[in-house]
């Protein structure tokens, strides 16, 4: 809740104050881990799961303060006057880049850059030396010590120089030969072995077969994990464990992770390869946005933070960021009997109930869903103008084609990770690999690709969050919530500020996850904490409830999810959404989790329609 509350803060544009709040949260939690730690001394019991959590929110709240306090920095030094020259700060980690158009400044690393700290993440590993690069360490040793003896010897001590040269020049020949004809020998036993495992890995994609450009690169870097399975024997010990243990689900986590994490192995350095490719097919789409023939990214996007050094925190993502502005709206024209009805001038009220009356209840959201003159209105309830010449198409075919490499390449990444450890091919292994592979690598990418969802969706965006300042203030009933689901004394201790104020606060933390599965868990227990409270409510206005009844049916869902969205402040939620239902597994999308996904669509585009309604009436 304290971390919640200082999202809030920070996307309300209030940064001294979120900067507070994110401290009270790191240390709030560290005194309850300390005191955690105390009780649990005697009894000798170990960490509990929650822990690895409450360290995992302490950590992005830390990162969250570090990027505010940057922000306020920045907010001082904005009054001084310019200078002529920018200078470089060697201590800043983020550090927004110039892009293309004119100077104008990129909320996101080039490119090149981004590939070059992959390389570098890659590269850190420690590699052996050749025998000929060892033979020059040993020379530049026996040339140093030739060099301190000949400094030694008197100038008539000729006999001895000329010694000591010859011999330096024949222990230093001994070297080269010796260390030649080991590389030799060994070039010559390394290609055997990359003989014989091409041969192998042939015989595993029949290469009698004509294979695909993607089937011969799998071939090649099958052949590359095979080879480097002859230099590690780790691969080998979690082989045997899975043989071990075939259903062991943390097993199958901790065994992807450490391979994701080895940077050398073939399989990490493709994840890498893959990113890098798909941050190159973004970045022109974010970068250039505005051009003619592309949407335009959303007003803020120049206050975010850039990606650092190291793979991004969900706390630097783009999706934490303040709500988008509204588009400026289009030329009035002169007042008649057909101008529009007037927008209300201040937001101080919300529409009076009896506005909404019982027509706006959820039995025909489908209608006004499947309204055909839908996507042609603006958030203002007046038909969006159409700017001649200008077309959305190329950034819609853009991103479907990167969409489509992406998924492309989980899939190459899965089927090679199967390939590389047999144990793995099960259903319920495979579902948690692909978890495990998804995490790592929408890390670096999804505030880029979210940052592409955004420009698409933001008139919807724009639509939202005039919404939720409209009716900040309107009470559940207003928006459909039935009385007997609302708590009988709302000034009570421990009810909140409003009601399901848990479940607001729990959709809230979507946006610090970077992972699709991870945000998708997010709003199932947001509906489930709505379940939850709408029982706690309906038991203390009942005597009795039913057995086997439950208190909330699907038409009492949506009312209030629209009210819990509302509240959250979080109007991004619908692109998040609409890439959520892209790169969800399908077999997420037809249980749980997908009703829970499309409940709260439903729910967002009822509340984005709310004043175009209250207009109608």
């Amino acid at each position: 809740k304290l971390a919640n509350g200082a999202i809030e803060l920070d996307t309300g544009n209030r940064p001294r104050e979120a900067y507070t709040e994110y401290l009270k949260s790191i240390h709030y939690i560290s005194q309850v881990l300390l005191e955690e730690v105390e009780a649990t001394k005697e009894a000798g019991e170990t960490v509990t799961p929650d822990t690895s959590k409450m360290l995992k929110l302490a950590e992005q709240c830390l990162e969250r303060a570090q990027s505010t306090a940057a922000k306020l920095g920045k907010t001082c030094l904005r009054p001084a006057t310019p200078v002529a020259a920018p200078v470089p700060s060697p201590t800043s980690r983020h550090r927004r880049v110039c892009s293309d158009e004119g100077g104008k400044l990129s909320p996101f690393l080039p490119p090149e850059i981004f590939q070059k700290l992959q390389v570098v993440e890659s590269q850190s590993s420690k590699k052996e030396l050749t025998p000929l690069e060892e033979a020059s360490l040993q020379n530049q040793k026996l040339k140093a010590a030739y060099e301190a003896r000949m400094a030694r010897l008197d100038p008539s001590q000729a006999m001895q120089k000329t010694s000591l040269t010859l011999s330096l020049q024949r222990q230093m020949m001994e070297n080269l030969v010796i260390a030649k004809a080991r590389e030799d020998t060994l070039q010559r036993k390394m290609e055997e072995r990359r003989l014989r495992l091409q041969e192998a890995a042939n015989k595993r994609f029949c290469s009698q077969v004509a294979l695909t450009p993607e089937e011969r690169e799998q071939r090649v870097l099958y052949a590359a994990i095979l080879e480097y399975e002859q230099d590690h024997d780790w691969p080998k010990h979690w082989k045997a464990k899975l043989k071990r243990s075939p259903g062991d689900l943390a097993l199958v986590t901790s065994l992807v992770s450490h391979l994701l994490s080895v940077p050398d192995h073939p399989i990490s350095q493709l994840l890498k390869k893959l990113q890098c490719a798909v941050y190159r097919a973004l970045y022109p789409i974010v970068s250039k946005g505005t051009a003619p023939g592309c949407c335009s990214l959303p007003p803020d996007a120049d206050g975010l933070l850039a990606p650092g050094s190291r793979r991004l925190r969900p706390s630097q993502s783009l999706y934490c960021m303040p709500s988008p502005s509204e588009p400026s709206p289009a030329p009035r024209p002169p007042d008649g009997p057909c101008a529009s009805p007037p927008r209300p001038s201040s937001p101080a009220g919300p529409p009076s109930p009896q506005l909404l009356g019982k027509d706006s209840s959820f039995e025909d959201l489908e209608q006004f869903l499947a309204t055909p003159e839908r996507r042609g209105w603006s958030p203002g309830g007046r038909p969006e103008p159409q700017t001649p010449g200008v077309r959305k198409e190329p950034m819609l075919e853009q991103l479907k084609g990167t969409v489509q490499d992406i998924h492309d390449a989980i899939d190459r990444l899965l089927s090679l990770t199967l390939l590389a450890f047999e144990g793995l091919n099960t259903a319920a292994s495979k579902d948690r690999c692909l978890a495990c592979i998804e995490e790592p690598f929408f890390s670096p990418l999804w505030p880029l690709l979210l940052a592409v969802y955004r420009s698409v969706h933001r008139l919807r965006e724009a639509a939202l969050s005039r919404s939720m300042e409209l009716y900040r203030n309107a009470p559940p009933a207003a928006i459909g919530v039935p009385t007997r689901l609302l708590p009988q004394d709302p000034q009570a201790a421990g009810a909140g500020p409003y009601p399901y104020c848990a479940a607001a606060q729990e959709l809230g933390l979507l946006v610090l996850e970077s992972c699709p599965q991870k945000k998708l868990e997010c709003i199932v227990r947001a509906l489930r904490v709505i379940c939850a409270c709408a029982e706690d409510y309906y038991r203390a206005r009942e005597a009795a409830l039913q057995p086997g009844i439950a208190a909330i049916g699907a038409d009492d869902l949506l009312p209030i999810l629209s009210f819990v969205a509302l509240k959250s402040g979080l109007p991004q939620l619908v692109s998040e959404c609409a890439a959520l239902e892209e790169f969800i597994h399908e077999r997420y999308l037809i249980g749980e989790e997908g009703y829970c996904l499309t409940s709260l669509q439903s729910a967002l585009s009822y509340v984005e329609l709310l004043p175009r309604r209250a207009l109608g009436k």
